[in-house]
């Protein structure tokens, strides 16, 4: 952390620093955009992992993690506030990582902080007419301020910029979304072939999309909010729902950023049995991956192929967890419940089945003409757009970019076991799909390695019934199904947390759709969005 320290003083002497999880450097907001700017060019930080909006209460700001890929992806967190809370603003830095597009709406949109030159400052997943910012402290959740309106939203097109002028004060300036003369259709909100209630506005030339507006919120929950009036145990059962193919990846994760905090060290066979699970939750994830790609295209045997064995996985799952899709199973500490008798029989009787299997998938649907037409060469991304996007997971190494949070930064006991992590350079959208089917065999190279090895032991370590965090905050990442799942939590030493926030892949993926889409059919366009494999629920927190 010296090292770093010193580096950041060399483009930045006024800065000061908190000791904690992570190396956390205070930067004064007027200083923000030019620090930002000396971080990536300078330093090498190219991954804007997370933007976290946050309410101190006297002040409010926000606060970022960001990523040096180039040095063993070593991780930093900058805490910039804003100069009035009133009228609080932050300089945008979307132009330096294109990811913060999204993530900077998202944080307008629950606490009103406005990013000055950012090109669309509007909601993300609330109303334009919703009165108040929700994750505010001081946030009125009176119901007569915000009625149930069955009418359209007003003014759906308007957008604005915000800007500073000479004196310092913000300046407004409207926009459109789309033109007037445009011709723009809607796709969605509706399942399946939107992969759950999200909505597209397309603007179209004859078939080909000339821009994507992704309309979010129709399923939005407010969990963040929620959780800051539950105890540490009671909000763990929100990231089963989220995301529910990375269901175990997720609590994993929520469970590994509370033991990191509690200074807890779970036994090792709870370390083995969440590892096999995460797995068989990858399986499960990419064999439904599979199945829906091929049914949007309108190859239903394949999806009924898909099926057949994840039923398999749902059926271990449901043994030990007593569950199939909301498994619960994790818990801080260890898991609740120990393995089912039946758990290595039945996972090795999958391991036997699976390269007989994947063989079936890619006769019947891999090396289909139709299917490498409608995939390949389509929804180009290239390693930079990854990159600069934050897109983890199968979409981001199918641009060819090393960046497997269980390589990276392992947990568990991915650190004890061989896999490979699957790389392709297709940069489209089959290339995307073929992660997923390579990762299938990965997953199952895992689990051979563990089956026969679990130890005896202890399920969970001995925890607090009334759980306190210290207080500091956190952040924790594990690779999930669909990318890299990260939670930060900051505590000021009660039960419940002061805040929580989840920062999901899936919430990166739709972030793109614009920029894969563009140029091509709008045919093409639900083919896209198959090949990310964004699911709305881990969007709509």
């Amino acid at each position: 952390m010296s090292d770093l320290k010193d580096r950041i003083l060399k483009i930045y002497p006024d800065a000061t620093f908190n000791e904690g999880d992570t190396l956390q450097v205070n930067v004064d907001e007027k200083d923000w955009l030019q620090f930002a700017t000396g971080l990536k060019e300078k330093l090498g930080f190219d991954v804007l992992t997370a933007v976290v909006g946050m309410d101190w209460k006297e002040t409010i700001g926000v606060v970022y993690y960001l990523t040096c890929t180039s040095r063993d992806w070593e991780v930093l967190s900058v805490k910039v506030v804003c100069a009035s809370r009133d009228n609080a603003y932050i300089h945008s830095v979307s132009g330096l990582w294109k990811v913060a597009n999204f993530q900077e709406r998202e944080v307008y949109d629950m606490f009103g902080i406005k990013f000055i030159g950012h090109p669309d400052m509007r909601r993300f997943f609330l109303r334009n007419d919703w009165v108040g910012h929700p994750l505010r402290k001081d946030y009125d959740a009176n119901p007569a301020l915000n009625p149930i309106r069955l009418e359209d939203e007003k003014n759906e097109d308007d957008t604005r910029t915000y800007s500073l002028d000479a004196d310092g004060k913000v300046v407004e300036t409207p926009g459109k979304v789309f033109e007037d003369d445009e011709y723009v259709v809607n796709i969605g909100p509706q399942h399946p072939s939107t992969h759950g209630v999200m909505r597209f506005r397309a603007s179209l030339d004859g078939e080909v999309v000339k821009k994507v507006d992704v309309v979010s919120g129709y399923i939005h929950r407010g969990i963040e909010k929620l959780s800051e009036g539950l105890g540490y145990p009671q909000i763990l059962h929100f990231t089963d729902r989220m995301d529910y193919m990375s269901a175990h990846q997720n609590r994993h994760c929520l469970c590994l950023c509370i033991e990191k905090a509690l200074g807890i060290e779970v036994p090792r066979r709870a370390k083995v049995i969440r590892t096999m699970m995460d797995e068989l939750m990858r399986i499960s994830s990419h064999l439904l991956s599979f199945g829906c790609t091929a049914m949007d295209l309108g190859a239903t045997t394949a999806f009924f192929y898909g099926f057949r064995e994840r039923e398999q996985v749902l059926d271990i799952f449901e043994k030990t967890c007593g569950a199939r899709m909301s498994m619960n199973y994790n818990v801080i500490g260890g898991v609740i419940a120990d393995l089912h008798p039946d758990f290595q029989k039945d996972v090795k009787e999958l391991l036997r089945i699976m390269p007989s299997r994947l063989k079936e998938y890619h006769t019947v649907f891999s090396g289909n003409l139709i299917a490498q037409n409608r995939l390949k060469g389509v929804g180009h991304l290239s390693k930079e757009d990854v990159i600069n996007y934050d897109i983890t997971g199968p979409s981001g190494r199918g641009s060819n970019w090393s960046c497997d949070c269980r390589k990276k930064h392992p947990y568990g006991v991915y650190d004890e076991v061989e896999f490979d992590e699957v790389l392709l350079d297709g940069c489209d959208s089959y290339a995307r799909y073929m992660v997923r089917m390579k990762e299938i065999e990965q997953s199952c190279r895992i689990l051979e390695q563990l089956v026969d090895n679990i130890p005896e032991g202890e399920i969970r370590a001995q925890v607090p019934k009334i759980v306190k965090l210290p207080a500091g905050s956190w952040y924790q990442q594990v690779e999930a199904s669909r990318g890299t799942f990260g939670v930060y939590i900051e505590s000021t030493g009660e039960k419940t947390p002061y805040r929580v926030h989840f920062q999901s892949p899936c919430f990166n993926l739709v972030g793109v759709m614009d920029l894969t889409c563009s140029g091509y059919m709008i045919a093409d366009l639900i083919t896209i969005g198959a090949a990310l494999d964004f699911v709305i629920p881990d969007i709509d927190r």
